[in-house]
């Protein structure tokens, strides 16, 4: 994924490109010609998806068919993972394989919950065992250095003091 960096003028072409050229940056205000945007005039960054952090091998304690979709966390594992509410992340199902896209609903602190809501639901049986993961993009020097953070519950979905 390529981003384009935008330069120091308050005026922009559009909230996430603005055109660099001669050391300016348009204004709105250069003629027709000069405002033709040019690939070499513009400083791309690359990103990457790097594993941001992991909820590895929790149970499933509920499954919501009839719900708007979602999983549902408990607070404390949120934290522990620095997962944020409505945050898009990945499960797998290391009993049936499935896999799946969703996004986090908070659920009550200390409870264990893990709750696959709506159409979720049937991609796991109570007592299954997931790992829910979550990604962040960044550049690939702050990914050279970037530690994720994976959390390793008990069978009870508590986490485990050291």
């Amino acid at each position: 994924v390529y981003v384009l960096r935008p330069c120091a003028a308050k005026i922009a072409l559009s909230p996430f490109l603005q055109q660099k050229q001669g050391g300016r940056c348009f204004n709105g205000a250069a003629s027709a010609r000069k405002n033709t945007l040019l690939l070499r005039d513009l400083r791309l960054t690359m990103f990457v998806t790097i594993l941001k952090s992991k909820l590895h091998r929790v149970r499933v304690t509920q499954a919501e068919l009839n719900y708007v979709g979602s999983i549902t966390i408990d607070e404390n594992l949120m934290e522990a993972a620095g997962i944020l509410e409505n945050e898009q992340v990945h499960i797998v199902n290391n009993n049936n394989g499935e896999r799946l896209v969703t996004y986090v609903i908070k659920g009550e602190r200390g409870t264990g919950i893990i709750c696959l809501n709506g159409a979720a639901a049937r991609r796991a049986q109570v007592g299954d065992i997931i790992i829910i993961i979550s990604y962040a993009m960044m550049t690939t020097d702050e990914a050279r250095t970037h530690k994720p953070t994976v959390v390793f519950p008990d069978d009870n979905n508590r986490l485990v003091q050291p």
